[in-house]
């Protein structure tokens, strides 16, 4: 089908510099407060995931499957993070939403990129908790070394392929003068809108692909937690099954955070409605911030282990200036 759109493009070059990024309709006097909300957000998101990263690297006790796939998701978040709220802060600071044609291939790329291995990541961590919780005499066997740092590659690899997929197919297609991008992103539906070129089998591919994956996970997950409740439910004590449910609320409220964006802006027809910017600036903004707040206030060992690598970052402290004092002794 030949949109009007693609008649209008018919005589304009194939090929520009830049796209310009329109963001997102917001009251100019609360634009101060934006700026402020967005790169408070992206500050604490870094500094939150960060601190669990160095949490576990300084902590023996973390070193298990659970903990080395937290890892990956707050890589992963920071990423998310770094992709989407630096280009939207610049253009509310300086209303230039510019973005060149390789910059904004390559933010569509890492978005999905990160989107799609984030998406395996929770099930990968749903089938850990399926593993600990239903298998545990065999679970130390099953999930070994090796096995995790495959999963965890498997995830990336699967994420990577996805990204290169549709950022290919996006990009590949011919655009030409309408170079504004109405949304706070380079993302597949507000860049098919601009292509001079009949894109039905690119949105074919966009909601069977997402969908698909999107769906096949949450299946997953969901058939994992199915089997999760069950065998929690045959253990004997209230304080048993509340100690063996509380390892997996926080992985819960995760899964359901990501796919209402996912849903709401993949999973059905294509819109014009403002609500979408919105989702992603959740998705970008918020959940990364919450993930480290999710797992740390509902987890004791974290709580554990950020006091003992505090104690240990104050003692390395104590160390490095006292190694200091002496060599400026030693030197004097």
């Amino acid at each position: 089908m030949i949109s009007a759109a693609i008649k209008e493009c018919e005589n304009a070059t194939t090929m520009f510099q830049n796209f310009e990024l329109l963001g997102f309709a917001y009251p100019k006097d609360l634009k101060s407060l934006f700026v402020f909300f967005l790169l408070l957000m992206y500050l604490l998101s870094v500094s939150g995931n960060g601190l669990i990263l160095l949490v576990v690297a300084l902590e023996p006790h973390l070193h298990k499957p659970m903990y080395w796939f937290l890892c990956h998701l707050s890589m992963m978040d920071m990423m998310v993070s770094s992709v989407v709220l630096p280009k939207l802060v610049t253009w509310l600071i300086g209303g230039n939403g510019v973005i060149s044609f390789a910059g904004c291939a390559t933010q569509l790329f890492f978005f999905h990129f990160l989107g799609c291995t984030e998406c395996f990541l929770y099930t990968v961590m749903a089938f850990d908790r399926f593993m600990a919780i239903c298998k545990p005499l065999h679970y130390g066997t099953i999930m070994n070394h090796r096995v995790c740092f495959c999963l965890a590659v498997g995830t990336w690899f699967g994420g990577s392929i996805h990204g290169t997929i549709h950022s290919s197919l996006t990009f590949h297609l011919p655009y030409g003068w309408r170079n504004q991008v109405n949304y706070v992103l380079c993302d597949i539906p507000a860049m098919l809108k601009l292509a001079c070129a009949d894109t039905s089998i690119n949105e074919t591919v966009t909601l069977i692909d997402i969908g698909f994956v999107a769906m096949a996970c949450f299946l997953l997950i969901l058939t994992s937690y199915v089997y999760i409740v069950s065998a929690i439910l045959r253990i004997p004590t209230s304080k048993g099954r509340h100690r063996a449910f509380s390892t997996c609320t926080a992985h819960i409220t995760l899964v359901v955070i990501y796919y209402v964006p996912v849903v709401y802006n993949y999973v059905r027809p294509p819109s014009q409605d403002s609500f979408d910017g919105v989702l992603v600036m959740f998705y970008a903004a918020v959940t990364p911030f919450l993930n480290p707040l999710i797992y740390t206030l509902r987890n004791k060992e974290m709580k554990n282990g950020e006091v003992v690598a505090a104690t240990s970052m104050d003692g390395f402290k104590r160390e490095l200036e006292k190694y200091m004092e002496q060599k400026s002794i030693g030197g004097y």
